[in-house]
């Protein structure tokens, strides 16, 4: 985690979730999710390590423990729990309680493949939940944490311990810890472009003409 911040933090919040995305287009990987947004305009970027959960249906084999717990132990300061809960909607799979516990651990985020509830208890305490939707109903007797800390499926995208999360208002892309390095690099080549192209723009040059200039539809080439 400290090397993480130490090396590449400050470099990905420079960047866009889609810097990232096109950069890892570009380099033939595949990182975008779909439909996982802050539950409020008002939390901006997050980015750090990822602390996986997967969640099951409620059944005749009992959790051991409330869902969740054991992902905010195993998290360190500045981690994002990332939830796998096959996209779900009609029950929630994080709310008031393990905010306040991640916000004390001080976990950077919670990004949910489905819904959480007690928004308004994330909001008062300022802890950014990524999420499909709000729900009011429990998980209680209807899902439960199958497992903590193994590969999962996010948003039709693999996640494993350790992967990069990087979430803003456009959404959620993950970088797989062994691409960070050559991901940011391309990242920060496209947005340097993107950069020039809107400092053109927004001194009188026509769209048209800086288009043509930075052949913007090959820059992913």
């Amino acid at each position: 985690m400290s090397d993480f911040n130490e090396k590449y933090r400050a470099r990905f919040e420079k960047l866009s979730t889609t810097n990232v995305s096109d950069a890892m287009d570009a380099l033939g990987y595949r990182g975008a999710t779909y439909g996982i947004r802050p539950m409020t305009p008002d939390w901006g970027k997050v980015v750090g390590p990822a602390v996986t959960m997967r969640m099951t249906a409620a059944g005749m084999t009992k959790g051991k423990t409330h869902l969740g717990i054991r992902a905010i132990e195993a998290a360190e300061k500045g981690d994002i729990i990332i939830i796998d809960n096959g996209g779900r909607l009609d029950i929630s799979c994080w709310g008031g309680i393990l905010a306040n516990g991640a916000k004390m651990k001080g976990v950077g985020a919670v990004v949910i493949d489905g819904a959480c509830r007690d928004l308004d208890d994330c909001i008062d305490i300022d802890f950014p939940v990524y999420a499909r939707g709000t729900v009011v109903a429990t998980a209680r007797g209807r899902a439960m944490e199958e497992s903590t800390n193994v590969m999962i499926q996010f948003g039709g995208v693999q996640v494993r311990p350790g992967d990069i999360v990087m979430g803003d208002r456009s959404g959620i892309v993950i970088v797989p810890a062994e691409l960070v390095d050559k991901v940011l690099d391309k990242a920060e080549e496209l947005y340097e472009k993107e950069e020039m192209m809107i400092a053109e723009i927004r001194a009188g040059a026509s769209s048209l003409e800086v288009d043509t200039k930075y052949n913007y539809e090959k820059m992913l080439k």
